[in-house]
């Protein structure tokens, strides 16, 4: 490793060691990085040396309209007060608590000019949550929207580590924007090594103590240089729009890291809801969308009907799918309304980006993608040993990015031989062409039939009544499990006996007979987490038809 150039060594002692880390991988002529680098440096400032401070960069419901210089000016005054004001030193970690808004992204940038480490936080994380951060990075300094207060205040209250908390979207005496307006002048950007971390991203897991995934500054770049240009090839009159949240690793590469690399502008939405989608994307002409696969199974119909794409006089030409993994039947309903293939991927808080994925050209139902130019990807049987085509295993992954928990003993379950172990079971086939099949501990086993739970959720959407739907396996004294299905119903359809039977019959003609739900159970909604992921431990532990 480098020279760090952090005074506060904390994330780097708790690296894992060298030898539980993966391999690296910096193939690609765009992966070869100098020793020393700050990526907020080689992001906005350098935005700014190539001539592009007077071109948009964030904009925001009610006119808001920054420009790349806007954005540098702000992150220039945060860090002031951050070093100046709060005591910053190379190495802090700050936590970051907002909505997708212009301040929070400008707070995101000033910490890592600054040489801090930031630890941005999901907005609807409550106060025991939030110290669980705390505690674990032992977070020094955080900066946070003051619609969102309540609960930091709470969670400062049990955790005296977090020493300094300013609020931003403040117009008080007190605020950031107070703190601000007394600093004027370029911030002069910490000079830290390629490999010093930038950030800890703790994962959207539904169960358990959360995991921090370090990150570098090269890591951030390395994200930058990969999927965007081989596989979504954004310009720099593109707009994006989306949902995922800046604290979840897709929103921050989605809406904020891809769109700076190429001078694009990005929308970012307080509240980003289907309908609230649906509303922006023309009202800021968005050319790119990022957000998971239910939102455009619900948006479809609706797009299709406003005429949002391209391909029907629209503007939007780009649609980016992640988060969970995206059924044949939305793909081909987007398609079907729209005009638009989705762009799929897979990618993981620990490797920081998509490393799966295939273009609108490439793309083929049912299949995440091939590998993203850059990393390597296979099969693996219980052996650790690579599998032919067509058989289901284990998804391994390495590339310039992966996998380093702070501190935590699942590291070894998860880095395994150099390679990162995403949890996913994947087949392969003949093309290169990666499927997926289920999470690896989500597989339903069945009088020894494995059967994958996106396989039949795939068969019940095909169905008209279908809204929604997630599937488990429960345990049965004869079969081992049984198949279980949790269904949302379109309006006008009602979750009897006789709507059960017709379900079952459906997807005993649609895929091998013994997959078919031996119970189904209706839910006005299913339980997801922030980002969008089925919640399938509540679906596990529910009572008969309740989340």
């Amino acid at each position: 490793m480098a020279a760090t150039a952090h005074v506060d060594t904390f994330a780097r002692d708790r690296l894992p060691p060298p030898d539980q880390q993966p391999e690296y991988l910096f193939e690609l002529p765009g992966l070869q990085f100098p020793e020393r680098l700050n990526c907020a440096s080689a992001l906005l400032r350098a935005a700014l040396a190539r001539g592009w401070g007077s071109r948009a960069c964030i904009v925001a419901p009610g006119g808001l309209r920054w420009t790349y210089a806007d954005l540098q000016d702000r992150a220039d005054r945060i860090a002031h007060v951050l070093v100046r004001e709060l005591g910053l030193v190379p190495g802090n970690r700050v936590l970051l608590r907002a909505p997708n808004n212009p301040m929070m992204a400008a707070c995101w940038f000033a910490v890592v000019q600054a040489g801090g480490i930031a630890v941005a936080t999901m907005p609807l994380l409550r106060a025991k949550e939030l110290g669980q951060v705390i505690a674990k990075a032992e977070v020094s300094h955080a900066l946070c929207d003051l619609a969102l207060a309540d609960e930091l205040a709470a969670a400062a209250a049990q955790h005296p580590v977090l020493r300094h908390v300013r609020h931003f979207n403040d117009a008080g005496p007190d605020g950031l924007e107070a703190a601000m307006a007394r600093h004027d002048g370029p911030f002069t950007d910490v000079d830290t090594a390629a490999d010093d971390t930038c950030l800890i991203a703790f994962t959207s897991g539904t169960t358990g103590q959360p995991k921090g995934t370090v990150h570098f500054h090269r890591d951030v770049m390395a994200i930058c240089a990969c999927w965007p240009p081989h596989m979504l090839r954004p310009v720099a009159d593109d707009v994006f729009i989306g949902s995922p949240p800046l604290a979840f690793t897709f929103g921050l590469g989605g809406l904020l890291l891809f769109p700076m690399a190429v001078g694009a502008s990005t929308v970012l939405l307080e509240k980003a809801s289907p309908p609230a989608l649906l509303d922006a994307i023309p009202a800021h002409g968005a050319t790119v969308l990022f957000t998971a696969p239910t939102s455009y199974r619900v948006m479809a119909a609706e797009a299709g009907k406003r005429r949002l794409s391209a391909a029907h006089g629209g503007t939007l030409r780009k649609c980016v799918s992640a988060g969970e993994a995206l059924p044949a039947a939305t793909r081909a309903l987007w398609a079907l309304h729209t005009g638009l293939e989705l762009i799929d991927g897979i990618g993981a808080t620990e490797l920081l980006h998509i490393f799966i994925s295939a273009d609108e050209d490439h793309a083929r139902p049912g299949a995440t993608g091939t590998v993203v130019p850059g990393y390597r990807a296979c099969v693996l049987g219980e052996d650790g040993q690579p599998l032919p085509p067509g058989q289901i295993g284990r998804l391994a992954v390495k590339g310039p990015t992966g996998c380093r928990y702070l501190a935590d003993a699942r590291q070894a379950q998860y880095v395994q031989g150099g390679w990162n172990l995403t949890g996913d079971a994947y087949v392969q086939d003949e093309d290169g062409y990666f499927h997926y099949c289920s999470r690896t501990d989500d597989m339903i086993v069945s009088a020894g039939y494995n059967i994958a739970a996106p396989e039949v959720e795939e068969a019940l959407l095909q169905h008209p009544a279908v809204a929604e739907c997630a599937v488990i396996g429960l345990p049965d004294e004869e079969r081992g499990q049984i198949v279980k299905a949790f269904v949302v119903l379109h309006a006008g359809h009602v979750g009897d006996e006789a709507t059960t039977r017709a379900l079952q019959e459906f997807v005993k003609q649609a895929i091998a007979p013994y997959k078919y739900p031996r119970a189904v159970s209706y839910l006005a909604h299913l339980p997801r987490t922030e980002t969008g992921k089925v919640q399938r431990f509540k679906l596990k532990t529910a009572q008969e038809g309740t989340p």
